[in-house]
């Protein structure tokens, strides 16, 4: 993918987590906690997902500035199509078997991987315009989710409850 904002949120991700493929936990700095998400079709609720699609996505603040949260999505096993076409992956708030509302957009992994970070007050990614929401993820994964869609599952391919890794260490 040619997107240089795409390229430059998934270098700044690894930088930050290193190899998030092998790593069990990553610090963004080093006082917030890393949030991760299994992402799996059976996990849909009131829909089917795509049974054989898998991922991964982990969730994080920076240090110094509560109104910011980071994201990687890595998926697999699920149509990729641009974002244009129908690819996308939001932050829903609500707890396991439930549904909830969206109260972050994140990038669609068109090419099987995502990431970025969102600003409270930035256009577009905190639809709900909650002052706090990034904390309040943060703080209380339980409540939320993430889910990603495509045009063969529209309600969602694959969704994962965000869950505090463990074992946090200050190295990297």
């Amino acid at each position: 993918m040619d997107n240089p904002t795409h390229k430059r949120a998934l270098t700044l991700a690894g930088l930050i987590c290193g190899s998030l493929l092998t790593a069990t936990t990553c610090l963004a700095g080093h006082t917030n906690p890393v949030l991760k998400a299994n992402l799996e079709g059976s996990a849909m609720v009131g829909s089917e997902g795509d049974r054989d699609g898998t991922g991964t996505g982990y969730v994080f603040g920076v240090d110094g500035d509560p109104t910011t949260l980071c994201y990687v999505i890595v998926v697999s096993e699920i149509e990729m199509v641009p974002v244009k076409e129908g690819m996308a992956a939001h932050i829903h708030e609500a707890r396991q078997g439930e549904n909830g509302d969206v109260v972050a957009n994140l990038a669609g992994p068109e090419d099987g991987n995502a990431g970025d970070c969102l600003t409270e007050g930035e256009k577009g990614k905190f639809p709900t315009g909650e002052s706090g929401i990034v904390q309040r993820i943060l703080q209380n994964p339980e409540e939320f989710y993430i889910n990603v869609h495509n045009p063969d599952f529209e309600k969602g391919a694959i969704r994962g409850q965000l869950m505090e890794t463990h074992g946090h260490s200050h190295e990297m």
